[in-house]
């Protein structure tokens, strides 16, 4: 049985995500506008806009962490109905008292349930998961002591083990190193590789043109979606911040 999250309807007949005129509001506050795509299976696709240009509140509608306010989003999972979700390292707390070995387990919890013990075959794929991140030294330690790439890692770590077909990345590569960075990246190509689609927030425009060949542009209506060196122009660029400007002033 495959259970669906809240705010999907199901297609019996495609694989993608069909959003249709989403609007997502906060009392008279308008995040998103009008938002209308097809994010299709396999994707490999930059989310990309200004800051508060609404995409921490689409990428939160898909994950459905938050209902949007008007129009319908039809999603078909071929693995799991859950989407792999990475928020934005901002939002994490750290002072919970776990570790890293506990935080990667958690990936787990679609397999084997939050409250029964891990057998040694879910351990062994602990371990590599571990491994494949460069934290296979860190199992123990508490995640309050991570510096700001070794979390990322982690969490990189539980998300291989989710195993879902469709993963979000709010922002992943903010305030880490470049070694951590080129790492990810790696994952994230591997992941699209494996068949899984991939929708990643990015700030960093030559991230975005170099290994993303798909991309949204958002600056509270779409300005953009496709091919990225369609979407990624500098008449779009100058659009969508000039766009946000205006909304932030009249604001």
């Amino acid at each position: 049985m495959v259970l669906r999250p809240m705010g999907f309807k199901m297609d019996n007949h495609s694989k993608h995500i069909q959003i249709q005129h989403l609007t997502v509001a906060y009392g008279e506050t308008v995040a998103l506008e009008n938002i209308s795509g097809t994010l299709h299976p396999n994707a490999l696709m930059a989310l990309f806009g200004p800051n508060g240009g609404g995409k921490s509140t689409f990428v939160n509608v898909l994950a459905s962490i938050i209902k949007p306010t008007s129009g319908t989003i039809t999603h078909q999972c071929r693995t799991t109905c859950s989407p792999a979700y990475l928020p934005q390292q901002s939002t994490m707390h750290r002072q919970f008292p776990l570790t890293v070995r506990e935080v990667v387990a958690m990936g787990l919890w679609g397999q084997a349930g939050p409250f029964h013990a891990l057998d040694p075959g879910h351990q062994e794929k602990i371990d590599e998961a571990l491994e494949r991140v460069g934290l296979q030294d860190y199992d123990q330690r508490l995640i309050g002591t991570l510096s700001g790439g070794q979390f990322q890692r982690m969490l990189f770590a539980r998300i291989i083990l989710e195993d879902s077909s469709l993963i979000i990345l709010d922002e992943p590569f903010t305030a880490i190193d470049i070694q951590t960075s080129e790492t990810l990246l790696q994952l994230i190509q591997e992941w699209h590789k494996l068949g899984k689609t991939i929708l990643v927030v990015l700030h960093d425009l030559d991230i975005a043109r170099r290994y993303f060949p798909e991309t949204i542009l958002l600056s509270k209506t779409c300005l953009g979606w496709g091919k990225t060196e369609d979407v990624l122009t500098d008449h779009n660029l100058i659009k969508a911040y000039a766009q946000s400007m205006r909304t932030t002033h009249h604001a």
